[in-house]
């Protein structure tokens, strides 16, 4: 499986981005799929992830509520749209692949090491 990651951009502050990743391969739609990302000097984190059905999606508390992640299995790909950015925002973001079919619950989807696949990153960068 390959993963692209696109829609990064430099924005301001209350700007609105929707990235997309789009994946290879005929398995698509039998994984979760998650978004991730990392400033620089910290640690990856989680954004946002959703079940193969589109029935279960999860969300960190720091985009909750701003962001949305959605799939379309007909067209291998995975979006996340991201309203009212803020400076805080400003990161790669990454999508990956789930590593088993069962998608997880909300302890373990947000768990670096439970997706195989990633995507090279898109970079968003929000200004004040």
């Amino acid at each position: 499986v390959q993963l692209q990651a696109s829609g990064g951009g430099l924005v301001q502050a209350g700007d609105s981005l929707r990235l997309s990743c789009a994946a290879s391969g005929s398995t698509f739609s039998g994984y979760g799929m998650g978004w991730f990302r990392q400033a620089p000097g910290k640690e990856r984190e989680f954004v946002a992830g959703i079940g193969r059905v589109d029935i279960t999606t999860y969300y960190a508390d720091s985009v909750k509520g701003r962001s949305t992640i959605s799939r379309d299995n007909n067209r291998n790909t995975v979006h996340l749209q991201m309203n009212r950015l803020k400076p805080e925002d400003t990161a790669n973001y990454y999508c990956a692949t789930y590593r088993v079919h069962r998608w997880g619950d909300h302890c373990t989807v947000v768990r670096d090491e439970d997706y195989n696949y990633w995507g090279q990153g898109t970079l968003v960068t929000v200004s004040s």
